[in-house]
């Protein structure tokens, strides 16, 4: 009995800890802000694919 006790107060000393949450709140920051970015690149990267060939053909022919 006393030993579960003991383990209960334990458990209760950690769920109250509040330590790691920075460090989660800051990956899920850091998630966030890679998804998005691999969106915008996703939607933009053909664009730019397109205005990086014609520079390429222009470039290409003025020598």
């Amino acid at each position: 009995m006393v030993a579960m006790k003991s383990f209960f107060i334990s458990l209760r000393a950690r769920l109250e800890r509040e330590e790691g949450q920075a460090l989660v709140e800051y990956a899920l920051i850091l998630g966030l802000i890679s998804v998005v970015a691999i969106a915008l690149l996703s939607a933009v990267g053909t664009d730019v694919s397109q205005i990086l060939s014609k520079v390429s053909t222009a470039l290409a022919s003025a020598v």
